[in-house]
């Protein structure tokens, strides 16, 4: 994660990192980013969006009538599940605090799911877990679709936020693609 990158120190990582697969987020405008990058890197992902939040613990949601909620944490990463009838997953999400700030990463609502409520209850869910461990601020990356869900729980916009990747196969890259 670059939080306040320019074109030098992008390029200075692009030519540093050479494992396949391997991503970097910039808190630039794709359109900036593109011009920055070396062979072998992409811009491959939608707009995204660089949002925060002041974390609180709030009371525990109610779920609509058929749902479950699984909860855990593994290698200091707190994840929420919600599950429908029969144990099928119908939203998820996972928070890991790393001090005063906490990172919310994979929260997505299935399809089937979704306009019930689900992805409010496991952001308050994450939100509240973040806060147990001592977290005070909350990061995330926004794509489109969940920016409007993030704002309507009080999650204020940062700046844009843009993923490169490093191709899988380095011979066949064809180095840097600009998306409009």
């Amino acid at each position: 994660m670059l939080p306040e990158p320019d074109e030098a120190g992008v390029r200075k990582l692009c030519e540093a990192i050479t494992v396949p697969g391997a991503w970097l987020k910039v808190l630039a405008a794709p359109e900036d980013v593109a011009g920055w990058i070396t062979p072998g890197w992409t811009v491959p992902d939608d707009p995204g969006f660089m949002m925060f939040t002041e974390l609180r613990a709030t009371a525990a949601p109610v779920l609509p009538e058929g749902y479950a909620l699984e909860t855990g944490t593994r290698d200091g990463v707190f994840r929420v599940r919600v599950l429908a009838a029969g144990g099928t997953p119908a939203a998820r999400g996972q928070i890991a605090p790393t001090g005063r700030t906490a990172v919310v990463d994979q929260v997505e609502t299935y399809p089937g799911h979704q306009r019930r409520g689900l992805g409010r209850i496991v952001m308050r869910t994450l939100q509240t877990a973040g806060a147990e461990a001592g977290a005070t601020t909350g990061v995330l990356g926004a794509t489109v679709q969940g920016r409007a869900l993030y704002r309507s729980l009080g999650w204020r916009q940062q700046g844009p936020l843009t993923g490169i990747v490093r191709s899988q196969d380095l011979r066949r890259s064809s180095g840097r693609r600009h998306r409009s």
